[in-house]
This record gives C-alpha cells, sequence and structure tokens, in this order.
C-alpha cells in the first residue's frame, strides 16, 4: 500500500480557530501529489485511478454551505471554545453531554449570535465530510465521524434529539430542518 499526508496547523483569525477554504483544498492537493510520488518510488508505477482510497481527517468542527455549495462561513476548527453556552444549553435540552467541539454546538451557536449565514444552510459536514464530499460528490459521513457532529441511536443520528433541536429554532423561520442539513450516516461496508 502506498500512504501519503499533510501536515497543516489551523490559524487564529480573532477569537476563531480556523483555516482558509484556499488552504484546505492546497492540503488535499499537496496529498495527493505526495502520494502519486510515493507509489512512482516505491512500485514505479504512475498512479492513475483507485480501486479504494481511506482519508483521516477533523470528525468536528463546522463547514456550513449554501445550495451552491459556496462556505458561508470561515471553517471552525475543534478547538474553539466558543461554544460553552451552546453546548450547555444542548447537553440539558437533550440530557445528554454535547462537547463544544462538536458541530452541533457550532451551529447552535452560531443561531443565538444571529450569525447572518445560518438562514442560507443548505448542508453542514466537518473537514473529514467536505473532503469527501470534494472527492465523490457525495454528503455522507462514517458513523464514527458522524457521532461528532450530532448524537448517535444506532446507527444513526436520535430521532428524539433531532425532532427536540427543530423545536428549539422552530421560532426562528430558518427554510431547513436539522434532518435536511446533517450529512447522511453510512456504517462499515457501505459504499461511500
Amino acid at each position: 500500500h502506498a500512504v501519503a499526508d499533510d501536515d497543516w496547523e489551523n490559524n487564529r483569525k480573532n477569537v476563531i480557530w480556523t483555516d482558509s477554504h484556499n488552504e484546505i483544498n492546497a492540503g488535499l492537493k499537496r496529498s495527493y501529489a505526495s502520494l502519486k510520488a510515493d507509489v512512482k518510488e516505491k512500485y514505479d508505477v504512475t498512479l492513475k485511478s483507485f480501486k479504494a482510497i481511506g482519508i483521516s481527517g477533523m470528525m468536528h468542527g463546522y463547514l456550513p454551505f449554501n445550495e451552491k455549495g459556496e462556505l458561508l462561513a470561515d471553517f471552525r476548527t475543534w478547538r474553539n471554545t466558543i461554544t460553552g453556552e451552546a453546548a450547555g444549553i444542548l447537553t440539558k435540552e437533550f440530557n445528554f453531554n454535547i462537547p463544544q467541539r462538536w458541530s452541533i454546538a457550532h451551529l447552535y451557536h452560531a443561531i443565538l449570535t444571529d450569525e447572518a449565514h445560518v438562514k442560507d444552510i443548505a448542508y453542514f459536514t466537518t473537514l473529514a465530510g467536505y473532503i469527501h464530499t470534494l472527492l465523490t460528490g457525495e454528503k455522507v459521513l462514517g458513523i464514527g465521524e458522524a457521532s461528532g457532529m450530532f448524537p448517535m441511536e444506532g446507527n444513526n443520528y436520535s430521532a428524539a434529539m433531532l425532532d427536540k433541536f427543530d423545536e428549539l429554532v422552530a421560532g426562528k423561520g430558518y427554510p431547513w430542518k436539522i434532518r435536511e442539513i446533517l450529512p447522511t450516516v453510512l456504517v462499515a461496508g457501505e459504499n461511500a
């Protein structure tokens, strides 16, 4: 097998740990170039296609997109501690611990602070989910990654907590429901 990686460090912009959309894309390109070089060195073959590939990325954080696939806000990494109030409210409402790093805490923080982009969200994900979507066009996450976005029940998001979240934000009048903007959950062995 061949291996590649790209070391990067997120940056602090104002009070948010982030990385630019361009840096994320550049990191993916560097990783692919590194993989091609590793295959060439090990096997003297020029990489042209894959039978399978595995990519690891952050399972927490927040990347919201609109209908056109445009990023609506700076990527928020797992390192952010701006979501304390949101995580606390969700923990109480769900009767389930919601860490500050979870994607739902970031979304709820954006709602509590009336960030303008929230009304335009068509989809939100983690860095791992974003990379997957770039490579495949599919808005999916493995169950392990998805468990860093929202509480799970069995092999999917908790239906009761999804309903509770929609109740919490109903007064805001957003054109979406939480089920509509979360990535689809897949379990091991499913084609992603």
